[in-house]
């Protein structure tokens, strides 16, 4: 099966990995046809592993100890992110050029009891539509500056979440498809 792997922190706070080192890291863990995109922590791989969260854990704890720290890992399949991407509830939406349209993907089961659209405490970010893994999330930009995350939207998703722009995640799955 061809995976989507989302990584959170793989080139923030001091932390640089180059794409070469993680293919690298994905290739010891015995995965087919391992690639990334952009250098933002996105690699595409092929395994037989079918439980998702097994796979999750196999790799985050080899992303640790290859590292020396945690990074959070979100598995998508080239289905889901297509899924996503049909969902697109930002298409009747009046975008501004103070606007980023994102995708929030989360590694843990979204609650479903959010009151949407909810707010960051700065208003600089609107979480819109959930589903039950991903966000869509708008970013605003005050002062001509991106917003400041402060826990947003990680903590009220549940847990650690990583975030793509809506026409990058695109993008995305086109390159996935091309391998």
């Amino acid at each position: 099966m061809l995976y989507i792997a989302l990584l959170r922190g793989i080139n923030v706070g001091g932390h640089t990995v180059k794409m070469e080192r993680l293919r690298a890291l994905f290739a010891e863990l015995g995965f087919g046809n391992v690639r990334t995109y952009i250098q933002s922590g996105n690699v595409f791989f092929e395994a037989a592993e079918a439980d998702r969260a097994a796979l999750t854990q196999t790799i985050e704890q080899h992303l640790r100890a290859a590292l020396g720290y945690a990074v959070p890992v979100c598995l998508r399949t080239v289905p889901e992110i297509e899924h996503l991407l049909a969902l697109d509830p930002f298409k009747d939406r009046d975008v501004t050029p103070d606007m980023r349209l994102c995708i929030a993907f989360a590694s843990k089961p979204i609650p479903r009891d959010l009151a949407l659209p909810l707010w960051s405490p700065k208003r600089d970010m609107e979480i819109i539509q959930t589903t039950d893994y991903d966000a869509f999330v708008i970013w605003y930009i005050l002062n001509g500056r991106p917003p400041a995350s402060q826990g947003f939207p990680d903590k009220p998703l549940g847990g650690s979440v990583t975030t793509r722009f809506f026409h990058t995640t695109a993008k995305i799955v086109q390159a996935a498809q091309q391998g």
